[in-house]
């Protein structure tokens, strides 16, 4: 189990007073915190330390948010890494687009310390779960077989008729919990809780988002919507 004053957080902001603001109240709970004014700067400071979270702000000069997350999620040491958007902006497709490039959550400016600290701590209990996926099955067989589907559950890699892709940790733990019980139809609240945790709070659109990324690289007629209900992995 990784103790509270271990964790590392990565605080990416073009604003001085925002990074100052926000590293002064983690520092208080005893967290390492390492800052970086653009995204480029992030980029390397993240594969040096590897951070158990990093919170990114959308509007950067030079490589944005979005692109920076993109990047973050290509290099494979950062699989394990929670990335938290911090933005002032609430339309519906800076969301997506975050949810899209690999982000896992929101959190909303302007900041509030008891706020910030609270959703770090929900997000951050994955590290106390001994590197297992929050579902509600255990896996004895590290390798998933499902038709053309092979799942490897270490290397969080999907092969698909062979070829072999990864998958970003969202999406790759949604598809391990709907494939864990084939023509099981999961609920809403089910695939909330399981993949994205009771505390930690996202967009409506994101199951939304994750399912059809999903499709894209499955096939559609794998995953099937029940209307009203959930969705469910087709064998």
């Amino acid at each position: 189990m990784v103790k509270l004053n271990s964790y590392k957080v990565l605080l990416v902001d073009d604003e001085e007073d925002i990074l100052e603001f926000l590293s002064y109240n983690l520092k208080q709970h005893n967290f390492q915190v390492f800052t970086a004014d653009s995204g480029e700067e992030a980029l390397k400071i993240a594969q040096e330390i590897i951070p158990h979270i990093i919170l990114l702000d959308i509007m950067m000069p030079g490589i944005d948010g979005i692109e920076t997350c993109e990047k973050l999620r290509a290099m494979q040491i950062m699989d394990n890494t929670i990335i938290a958007f911090l933005t002032a902006r609430g339309e519906d497709y800076s969301q997506i687009a975050g949810f899209e490039a690999g982000g896992d959550d929101y959190i909303s400016k302007p900041v509030r310390a008891k706020v910030l600290i609270s959703k770090i701590k929900a997000m951050l209990k994955r590290f106390e779960k001994n590197d297992s996926i929050a579902i509600d099955t255990v896996e004895k067989d590290r390798i998933i077989h499902a038709g053309n589907i092979i799942i490897d559950q270490d290397r969080y890699i999907v092969t698909i008729n062979s070829k072999e892709t990864e998958f970003p940790k969202k999406e790759f733990e949604l598809l391990l919990l709907l494939i864990s019980k084939p023509d099981k139809v999961f609920t809403r609240e089910q695939i909330f809780s399981s993949v994205w945790g009771h505390d930690v709070i996202v967009s409506d659109r994101t199951i939304d988002v994750h399912i059809r990324k999903l499709r894209e690289k499955i096939g559609d007629e794998r995953i099937k919507t029940i209307k009203g209900v959930g969705y469910k992995f087709v064998d």
